[in-house]
């Protein structure tokens, strides 16, 4: 009887025991759960699943990429499969007028159906793919026309995108840089106005393949608003499109990106058109300077033309080498020819000096030899001081021209410090010939007038040649 007694106590404590175990899980579970449900996790009684170890089908698999040969194009042998396309324009990165080329990066996307790549899905959502399953399957083989460098931006990655919808349908989008060739023509250089274009076609496939379009017309082209250039204004963007064709392989889809750009001036009217006029009028100081004052004279016209020809020289270093004559060429080689006259008229002027001062020193020389008063074709008499040796002053040696000798009274032995020459009048006809004769000749022989019309005919003409540029270009 005890030994029953022992092992009816026993097995009452091992099922206490496992009651207690029980009571103690069961406690444990709950703590766990209060505890996720503090971090945040739905206290539910459904079971979570982690996603991130469920199975997923592969891409190629979901997309049927190795059941269909992509080097065809869809609907091959069919009608010519419809590409969309856009285009935002992000920068325009720089114009150069030496290469005559501008630098483009765009955002390029195409739009197309290609049943071959749809799908089944409950939500109707599309699926997002980097470059990496581009090079698997079709897409279109646009490039540009005309394009001197152009490149795919890689940082960090491709800049590559593909969205693939439910029904097939495809967005491919890349982000390009390109610089492409722009036909300019500089002949109103700098007050020009320049239009480019960029041009995107099929290499491959003809308009009976491939038909390429503007997926939504002018609303297919956007630009940022903060585009702007250091040189110039820019207009407008537009599109257009039309067939090209090639003698050796067919009629292609081309569409056309066309933008205007407008020159600002401001920059050209500092560094040329100023300095252009400031030489110019640097060059009329020389008429105000007396004309004996050789130095000072050639030395401002040789400073005003070396000027002008390294102005004409710099801005022609920034230009393609054009066989046409610019605006900007008129306007510095008109003011160069100014500044040039202008050292020319001081040429005319110094060699008239030069002129009247040989016969001057005849006349003085004849004068001191033969020492005799002299009557001259003048409707007055005068007398006119002459020093002992000869030599008086200029404007009585001009009051000589014409005059005829007379008696002149005798020396007497002593020498004297002063003499006097008497004039007289000759003869009425002979005093008009030679009146005539100097009337004809008076500006030739009178520099000061040279200097004093060339104050006055410079600024005039060179005035009436800016009015009639400015009016003509702007």
């Amino acid at each position: 009887m005890p030994y029953y007694i022992k092992y009816l106590f026993l097995i009452f404590c091992l099922i206490l025991i496992g009651e207690c175990r029980k009571h103690k899980s069961r406690k444990r579970r709950w703590s766990g759960a209060v505890e996720s449900h503090k971090h945040g996790a739905p206290l539910t009684g459904k079971k979570i699943v982690d996603n991130t170890k469920s199975h997923k089908v592969k891409t190629d698999h979901l997309l049927r990429v190795d059941d269909h040969d992509f080097t065809m194009r869809p609907a091959f042998a069919g009608p010519a499969v419809p590409v969309g396309v856009d285009v935002q324009v992000e920068s325009l990165d720089s114009i150069s007028e030496v290469d005559m080329d501008f630098t483009m990066t765009l955002y390029l996307r195409h739009y197309w159906k290609d049943e071959r790549l749809s799908f089944p899905s409950t939500t109707n959502k599309s699926m997002t793919f980097d470059g990496r399953l581009v090079k698997k399957i079709w897409v279109p083989d646009v490039f540009f026309v005309h394009s001197k460098r152009s490149f795919i931006h890689d940082t960090t990655t491709e800049n590559i995108m593909l969205r693939v919808f439910p029904d097939g349908h495809v967005l491919y989008s890349l982000r390009v840089t390109v610089t492409a060739a722009c036909n300019m023509d500089f002949s109103r250089f700098p007050l020009d106005s320049q239009t480019c274009t960029l041009e995107l076609e099929s290499y491959a496939y003809t308009d009976e393949d491939l038909m390429l379009y503007w997926k939504s017309g002018d609303e297919s082209l956007s630009t940022d608003d903060r585009i702007s250039l250091s040189q110039f204004l820019i207009q407008k963007f537009h599109t257009t499109s039309r067939l090209a064709f090639y003698s050796s392989t067919g009629w292609y889809n081309r569409l056309y990106i066309n933008f205007t750009l407008r020159r600002h001036i401001f920059f050209f009217l500092l560094q040329t058109y100023f300095p252009a006029t400031l030489m110019v009028m640097l060059s009329w100081v020389s008429f105000w300077i007396d004309r004996r004052a050789v130095p000072a004279r050639v030395s401002l016209g040789i400073t005003t033309v070396l000027t002008m020809s390294t102005i004409i020289t710099g801005v022609n270093a920034s230009m393609p080498r054009v066989s046409y004559i610019k605006a900007v060429d008129i306007y510095l080689w008109v003011s160069f020819v100014f500044v040039f006259l202008s050292v020319l008229e001081y040429a005319a002027v110094n060699y008239l000096t030069t002129v009247r001062d040989g016969k001057d020193r005849k006349l003085r020389e004849k004068a001191r030899e033969q020492s005799l008063p002299c009557t001259c074709g003048m409707s007055h008499t005068g007398t006119v001081m002459v020093d002992g040796d000869g030599t008086y002053s200029e404007a009585d040696t001009n009051s000589l021209a014409g005059y005829t000798r007379a008696d002149a009274p005798e020396d007497t032995p002593e020498k004297q410090e002063h003499m006097v020459v008497h004039l007289s009048l000759d003869n009425e006809s002979t005093g008009t010939k030679k009146k005539a004769r100097f009337r004809s000749f008076s500006l030739m022989q009178n520099t000061h007038a040279i200097d004093t019309y060339s104050r006055m005919i410079f600024p005039g003409s060179y005035i009436i040649f800016n009015l009639i540029y400015w009016s003509a270009y702007c």
